[in-house]
């Protein structure tokens, strides 16, 4: 018996039949629409990294021109 993980409840639960489906090793009719949608999850979440390091980024650069404010600041006392 192999074991229950949590993606086939989240399948179970969503459509039975697919689960079914899944279950007896029966494939998509959609494998097109399947593939575009894994691509279309794939570039999602690298613009999602993209965006992390781009506001990581600009969050080192706004730190930096406030050091060197504070620097700037310090040099004029």
């Amino acid at each position: 018996m192999r074991p229950i993980r949590s993606s086939d409840i989240g399948t179970y639960l969503y459509c039975r039949r697919s689960w079914w489906y899944r279950k007896n090793g029966t494939l998509s009719e959609n494998q097109a629409e399947l593939a575009a949608g894994t691509e279309l999850h794939k570039r999602h979440g690298r613009q999602v990294v993209a965006s992390a390091l781009t506001r990581t980024v600009g969050l080192l650069l706004l730190l930096a021109a406030i050091l060197m404010l504070v620097a700037y600041c310090a040099a004029q006392l």
